[in-house]
């Protein structure tokens, strides 16, 4: 549960979009803090504040920050907007936590895309590139634009891992490369809000008018080492939900030889479960052409169960590494970067190769 504690701001490290990381002196010594001024106001040095340290205290990679809970002693004022209506939205993420927003939603009767949004039932066939990870984010889009630079991408990120967007410094180093993120379920924080996977990949196409759309939760992750104990189960349900709305649904495989855990070395337990059981419906898996004949042995061995639903594409991977390179944000998964796992990284960015490879010469809204 819960560890608190109370502090004072020593210093402001650094800032990005919608987030402010501290310094803060508590009574266990100097702590780094994070914290997210819509939420909490602007945090300064020499304010009180309130700490919640149990990721810290847990030393937990991602969330490995006391988070800020409350400046006590200036709180920031009230929304602008009157608070007993609905015209500025009344869709509630992190529901009936102490910490709830209260936002509108994409698809509400106040938003300004409502009636698009009502009359969206299909996603004309855009690509969606699926993946378990937020750090597959990045070289997913390097691959899609090392071809295309002129597709316009979206990304849709869900709720099982980090719920503000403003956590993700991917995200706010993404700004001008991304057509826009919306945020679903209980994440909140990104340019557009939605109550689902199934009204965010429809806005992503009709309002954001995207050519291709990327799905995976927010930074951090959920695993408990069992088979069904994951949160990245979620890519499953979000491949059916593509499907139902008449998307192209192309799965991101999770592949590497850098991970020390043998549960994903390989092709991850989590995209063999995922793609494997959770999906119901068929789509396009890519490899890439020119793994290390070991691990590629690996790959085709592990794959050939799911077969029998999916295609499996071999993706030629000339060029990716530049475009990855190139990336204008760090690569990093687990604390490894380009060098220390490249199969998973170019095996994210040959997903992005494929669904590039699928749009018309002339594509769709982006070109209209």
């Amino acid at each position: 549960m819960m560890r608190w504690r109370s502090g004072m701001v020593s210093s402001v490290r650094r800032e990005w979009r919608g987030a402010i990381e501290l310094v803060v002196g508590t009574p266990d010594g100097m702590v780094k803090a994070l914290a997210y001024p819509e939420l909490v106001g602007t945090p300064v040095p020499g304010d009180r504040v309130l700490l919640n340290v149990g990721a810290l205290v847990m030393g937990l990679g991602t969330g490995g920050y006391a988070l800020v809970v409350a400046l006590p002693d200036r709180l920031p004022p009230d929304p602008a907007q009157d608070g007993t209506t609905r015209d500025s939205g009344h869709l509630v993420k992190a529901r009936y936590t102490p910490l709830q927003p209260i936002l509108l939603g994409v698809d509400e009767e106040a938003s300004p895309h409502h009636a698009v949004m009502a009359a969206a039932d299909t996603l004309d066939d855009m690509p969606v590139v699926l993946a378990d990870l937020h750090s597959a984010l990045p070289a997913i889009l390097a691959g899609i634009h090392a071809d295309r630079p002129d597709a316009r991408v979206a990304y849709v990120m869900t709720d099982g891992g980090a719920l503000p967007a403003w956590f993700s410094r991917t995200l706010a180093g993404l700004a001008g490369h991304l057509a826009g993120t919306i945020t679903t379920g209980q994440a909140f924080g990104g340019d557009l809000e939605a109550s689902t996977v199934h009204t965010g990949l429809l806005a992503t196409r009709h309002v954001l008018n995207a050519d291709i759309t990327i799905v995976a939760q927010g930074p951090g992750n959920l695993g408990t080492g069992s088979t069904w104990g994951f949160s990245g189960v979620a890519l499953g349900e979000a491949l059916n939900a593509t499907v139902t709305l008449g998307g192209r649904p192309i799965g991101s495989l999770r592949i590497s030889d850098g991970d020390a855990r043998p549960r994903h070395r390989g092709i991850s337990h989590h995209s063999l479960t995922a793609y494997g059981k959770v999906a119901l419906v068929p789509a396009d898996l890519p490899v890439p052409a020119d793994l290390p004949a070991d691990l590629a042995k690996e790959v085709t061995e592990a794959l050939a169960p799911l077969t029998t639903l999916h295609r499996i594409v071999e993706v030629p991977t000339d060029g990716l590494d530049a475009a990855l390179q190139a990336s204008p944000v760090p690569l990093s998964t687990m604390g490894r970067g380009l060098l220390e796992d490249h199969a998973y990284f170019i095996s994210a960015a040959v997903a992005g190769r494929h669904a590039a490879s699928l749009l018309p010469t002339s594509s769709g809204p982006a070109s209209s």
